[in-house]
């Protein structure tokens, strides 16, 4: 059923916790997975955003699932977007900060939802 799943992650707590809920998912369907890390200019350590890729790669690989990492320059939910379309998502697995998604129209999982070209699975 989800062939692509897209996991974009970044340090924050929740992707931590998202990311066993984007594993159990890729394990259950046998689907391919793609982390992606969005830099924002100016914001981000580009050599820390590589570290930590790898980090996050090698953590999937130790459970058995091989994933490819992409690292994308711009503002998060529209650089989301249209990687989700880029490599065909079936799905997006991210988390959300605790932010109302009702009430909060700016917050990356809010926008993302608007802009998707596929589902997205919002783990709170």
């Amino acid at each position: 059923m989800f062939a692509t799943v897209l996991f974009p992650i970044d340090r924050s707590r929740q992707a931590r916790e998202t990311a066993a809920v984007a594993l159990q998912l890729v394990q259950q369907h046998s689907s391919d997975l793609v982390l992606l890390s969005v830099v924002e200019p100016g914001q981000d350590d580009p050599d820390e955003v590589a570290r930590f890729l790898a980090e996050a790669k090698a953590s999937f690989e130790g459970a058995g699932v091989p994933c490819q990492v992409l690292e994308r320059e711009g503002k998060p939910a529209f650089v989301i977007g249209d990687v989700a379309d880029e490599i065909n998502a079936d799905v997006i697995v991210m988390g959300t900060r605790g932010i109302s998604l009702e009430n909060d129209h700016q917050s990356t999982a809010a926008r993302v939802i608007q802009l998707a070209p596929c589902p997205v699975l919002v783990v709170p």
